[in-house]
């Protein structure tokens, strides 16, 4: 017969094993009791006083708010009064225009209310309440504040509403008036603020100490601000400034913050924070708590019971062990309790373990690890953006994506090889990593793009941020194998869930997001719909440019430059414009940037010249020696000896002089390819054509490498010959670029002349030619041949001939 096994001796376990479980219960109940108890006591004063430094952090996060609208609207004001259209206005009492710029500024700024006071206080303008027109101003105390400090900003009452206005002088250069710039704090306002602080929050005023309160905004109900009104009425309600207040049956921690305290008057801001939304974490943990509790309970009974019975089974483990892995789960070890035969082979096993699981992740490391820069490639970026917007999605949060394209990366494979390019690439990933958060996800999705995941962070502020960190990161020059190159980068940036609601429509937003901003030449862009219907345009648009070329739809219009000595001219830009049969005249900011993307503006380069050049020929069989002087991009410049052919067989066909024809360059373009700009500006020089810098000081060139090529003008940017008059570093830009030209033995024009002040400053200045709308705007080859002959046209411009 079988052997039977020992049994225990009867009622020798159980009580043992009775006794256990008891004890340890019976411990466990007691301290989580007592400790639950205390935790309940504390959690109302730990609430309340949570609550309190929510009102105070919030009302210092309230009054920067308001510091900083103050300071939007003194910027704002500001600009308006150094408007020296604006003070001619005033000068010449002229009501409509200055009517004009105040509800046009206004709307600009966001400002509700736009005043112009007189040095009297007498009201000149007023786009509220027209009647105001003629009557004191109704706050002198502010502009005498402005008179002593230059500004001055208050929270006032006007007809029963409440605003922040802010007064500051119209200077030329002595004050000639005072204009105020008002927001409405109303229910937008208040709402604004609790959008920030997370608080409630309510503006009232009281005219007099004897007066009733007046709530003039809140972020609260209707019913609920009545009674708020009430309380306010009570004398002891808010002794100290703050206390608790019941609305709605609810209880609410309140702060009043002063806004304006005066013994006529007073306006504050009522912080408000329901306790029950203070109470409900410390809810929350006392619920976890209790569910921790009974889980406690649940553990130390299970773990009585397995330390009364005793031991356990290995082999059965391994069982469970080996089944785990027949499911693809290598991650749990076989625990080794005995250093016996079962022990030996629970550890061999668990060795087995370790390396299926190494191999597995060598194999997953191959499968979503970029090779070149060591970052997660595009197959883990889309599974790991794909995961957090199911997170995203549930949660109710916000994520970003970021597409980076590297700028000119091709011409740093084509000059210094792929290795260099490479190595190039690593250090831009190494960068744009360090840039960003340990939680944010970098990974290069192939070539030189690259993509970025924003897991956290203000929808609004949060990618801004990181673009400009990462833009900041690459402005440093990397230098490879010793040599020094310049790195830059377009970001295309899409939120989740507003311009996707899932992984591969975030990505096409991105990517359109990151076109539109090559586009525009810009650091980054942010997904608009409307970049979609703009590339929609674009390819419509490509298909009527190449008809507009066969068409004769394009046409040339003149622009004069004028020497600044005798004002006499010697040369003249050509200028295309398209006029489309359904559109019009089409400017050419909306069509020669698209020509240049896809490659067709050699095609218009070529039109214009053979125009331009045809023109030029036929002037001077008239007798009007102008040189004519036309643009040309940085992918024609790439054409080399191809362009130099084209330019010489025109000026052949036109029997024109190679010195009749002056081509202009633009800085940026220049440096895109030097070697090649600089051979091809060589080959033209030997034919004998000018050749201009176009848009000098827009770009990162510098004069020490300009006085390498073979150039014969310098054409200083109409941003800084626009800027002299405001700022005197503009002008001293002018003037330093003017002599440092000349000393090269350049000639200089200044581009964008508009003012006789401009004018008379470049004369000063010693600068050669002037080309602008004070002399002349772009005009048809008939109105510029009466332009010539000092005829006067729609322009009014003055004309001499060389």
């Amino acid at each position: 017969m079988p052997a039977v096994p020992p049994r225990r001796p009867a009622g020798r376990f159980p009580k043992l094993g009775t006794r256990i479980v008891l004890f340890f219960v019976a411990l466990l109940v007691i301290v989580q009791g007592v400790a639950a108890f205390l935790v309940i006591q504390a959690n109302s004063q730990v609430a309340r006083r949570t609550i309190n430094e929510q009102l105070e952090q919030g009302e210092r996060v309230f009054r920067q708010l308001l510091t900083q609208k103050q300071e939007r609207l003194e910027q704002g004001a500001g600009i308006l009064s150094a408007d020296f259209a604006f003070r001619q206005a005033i000068a010449s009492n002229d009501t409509g225009t200055i009517l004009s710029v105040l509800r046009n500024h206004g709307a600009r700024v966001g400002a509700k209310v736009m005043t112009l006071a007189a040095l009297d206080n007498t009201v000149r303008a007023d786009t509220l309440d027209p009647s105001r027109i003629g009557k004191p101003f109704a706050y002198p105390d502010l502009v005498n504040v402005a008179r002593v400090e230059g500004k001055s900003s208050s929270i006032v009452l006007r007809e029963g509403k409440l605003y922040q206005l802010v007064v500051v002088p119209v200077l030329a250069p002595e004050p000639i008036a005072w204009v105020g710039l008002a927001f409405e704090v109303d229910d937008a306002a208040a709402k604004d603020m609790h959008q920030l602080t997370g608080l409630e929050v309510t503006f009232a005023s009281r005219v007099g100490a004897a007066e009733a309160w007046k709530l003039h905004a809140s972020t609260l109900p209707a019913d609920l601000r009545l009674e708020l009104a009430a309380e306010l009425a009570s004398t002891t309600a808010f002794a100290d400034g703050s206390g608790e207040v019941s609305l709605g049956g609810e209880e609410y921690e309140t702060r009043l913050a002063a806004l304006e305290e005066r013994a006529d008057k007073q306006v504050v801001a009522i912080l408000q924070r329901p306790l029950a939304v203070g109470l409900a974490p410390f809810q929350r943990i006392s619920a976890v708590f209790f569910w921790m509790t009974l889980a406690g309970l649940a553990v130390l009974v299970a773990g009585s019971l397995m330390i009364a019975r005793g031991i356990t089974r290995p082999v059965l483990r391994l069982a469970d062990a080996a089944r785990r892995v027949q499911q693809g789960d290598y991650t749990r070890h076989v625990d080794v309790e005995h250093r016996d035969e079962i022990g030996a082979l629970a550890e061999s096993f668990n060795h087995m373990l370790d390396g299926i699981v190494s191999r597995e992740k060598e194999i997953l490391r191959l499968a979503y690890e970029d090779a070149l820069s060591g970052l997660p490639n595009r197959a883990m970026f889309y599974e790991q953006l794909g995961q957090a917007v199911r997170i995203a999605r549930r949660g109710g949060d916000n994520i970003s994506v970021m597409l980076l394209d590297m700028d000119r990366f091709k011409a740093i494979n084509d000059t210094l090889g792929h290795t260099v390019g490479d190595q190039a690439l690593r250090e831009v990933g190494a960068r744009v990593r360090a840039a960003l958060r340990d939680s944010d996800i970098v990974a290069r999705l192939g070539g030189d793009e690259f993509g970025v995941l924003l897991a956290t962070g203000d929808k609004e502020h949060a990618p801004r941020v990181v673009a400009e960190k990462i833009h900041r990161a690459l402005e440093q020059p990397l230098v490879v194998g010793g040599q020094s190159m310049d790195v830059a980068a377009s970001i295309g940036i899409a939120r989740f869930p507003e311009h996707g609601e899932d992984a591969d429509a975030l990505l096409r937003a991105a990517d359109v997001a990151m076109y539109e901003a090559k586009r525009t030449k810009a650091r980054y862009a942010i997904y608009n719909s409307s970049h979609d219907e703009r590339r929609k345009e674009f390819l419509t648009l490509l298909g009527e440019l190449r008809h507009a070329v066969d068409a004769g739809e394009l046409e040339l219009h003149f622009q004069p430059k004028v020497t600044l000595a005798g004002e006499r001219t010697t040369s003249v830009e050509a200028l295309v414009r398209w006029r489309h049969p359904k559109k019009g005249l089409v400017p050419p900011g909306d069509f020669i940037p698209f020509a240049e993307q896809t490659g067709y503006i050699g095609e218009i380069t070529r039109w214009v010249l053979r125009r331009a050049i045809e023109q030029c020929g036929r002037w001077q069989l008239n007798g009007s020696r102008v040189r004519m002087c036309v643009n040309i991009s940085a992918r024609d410049l790439r054409q080399g000896e191809e362009l130099v052919q084209f330019v010489s067989a025109c000026l052949a066909e036109a029997e024109l002089a190679a010195g009749m024809l002056c081509l202009e360059i633009t800085e940026s373009a220049l440096m895109e390819d030097p070697a090649i700009a600089q051979s091809t500006l060589r080959r033209l020089r030997e034919l004998g054509v000018a050749t201009s810098i176009d848009d000098y000081g827009t770009g990162y060139s510098s004069l020490a490498y300009i006085k390498q090529l073979a150039v014969n003008e310098l054409k200083i940017d109409r941003g800084f010959v626009a800027g002299m008059e405001a700022d005197q570093r503009n002008a001293a830009i002018v003037r330093s670029t003017i002599e440092l030209g000349h000393n090269l033995g350049l000639t200089v024009v200044a581009e964008g002349v508009e003012t006789e002040h401009e004018l008379a400053q470049l004369r000063r200045f010693g600068c050669d030619a002037a080309q602008g709308y004070l002399f002349a705007r772009p005009m048809s080859a008939p109105a510029f041949e009466r332009w010539l002959s000092g005829l006067r046209d729609e322009t009014g411009a003055r004309a001499g001939v060389a």
